[in-house]
């Protein structure tokens, strides 16, 4: 990990724009954060819309975050911002437009073209992120995941042990086979869905949320479109986290 840049907001939190092997990443740091007195981390999820493009958003979150004392970070995801992009992923990306503007079905075969790609590229590259960041003094666990693509959230949660606590965000479209490895998830989750939401298919995200197999998880449901999502929610998952990573 190379750090390339550097600021200290008025409130105390650092904020370090990193490299790690040619992936670009932020991290935010509450000013509480020591090596004596580590902090807990939250990796935060986006949709690859590209980190310049989410950076307000995204910073938002950091910020209330560690106003709780935890450290956040994020990582550009495969085929976003100035990372190459991926032919076959941007092909199905314009299969799904097409069919989107025509009023069709969105087949699987589309939906699996583009996020199963995303989420075995991505994946591997959030571990690997993951490791860098808890080798820093100040970074410590436990480690929690919140919001974007959803899947990558599931395989997170699968295959990350490290992670013990995660905030999905209900939207997204999701492969079948995603199903499967939910019923393997046993993390604490707190999920949000937005009751409206104009990409998301509700019944898809309620037959998902009953195939996690976590003991405890919970549904928050708010009416509303994609970008409503009340504050309300936002603190609610702040306590989740709270109790589960402190």
């Amino acid at each position: 990990m190379r750090f390339t840049s550097e600021q200290r907001f008025d409130d105390g939190i650092l904020e370090r724009e990193f490299a790690l092997g040619g992936i670009p990443g932020i991290l935010w740091t509450p000013g509480s954060a020591s090596a004596s007195a580590p902090v807990p981390l939250i990796l935060l999820g986006h949709p690859p819309l590209g980190l310049r493009k989410m950076y307000p958003r995204l910073t938002d979150r950091a910020r209330h975050s560690a106003a709780e004392g935890f450290a956040t970070a994020t990582i550009e995801l495969p085929g976003s911002g100035d990372r190459p992009r991926r032919p076959a992923v941007e092909q199905a990306r314009a299969d799904l437009r097409r069919a989107l503007e025509a009023g069709e079905p969105v087949g699987d075969e589309i939906v699996d073209a583009l996020v199963l790609p995303l989420v075995d590229e991505a994946v591997p590259e959030w571990r690997a992120a993951l490791d860098a960041l808890l080798s820093l003094p100040g970074i410590g666990g436990p480690v929690g995941y919140s919001g974007g693509l959803i899947s990558i959230g599931i395989r997170l949660a699968v295959t990350e042990p490290r992670i013990a606590a995660a905030t999905l965000f209900a939207g997204s479209l999701v492969p079948r086979v995603m199903f499967e490895e939910a019923r393997r998830v046993t993390i604490p989750l707190h999920v949000l869905l937005q009751w409206d939401d104009e990409g998301n298919d509700r019944q898809t995200a309620l037959d998902l949320f009953d195939a996690f197999g976590s003991e405890e998880k919970s549904l928050h449901a708010h009416m509303g479109g994609h970008s409503g999502v009340p504050r309300s929610a936002g603190e609610a998952a702040a306590r989740f986290f709270t109790r589960h990573l402190r």
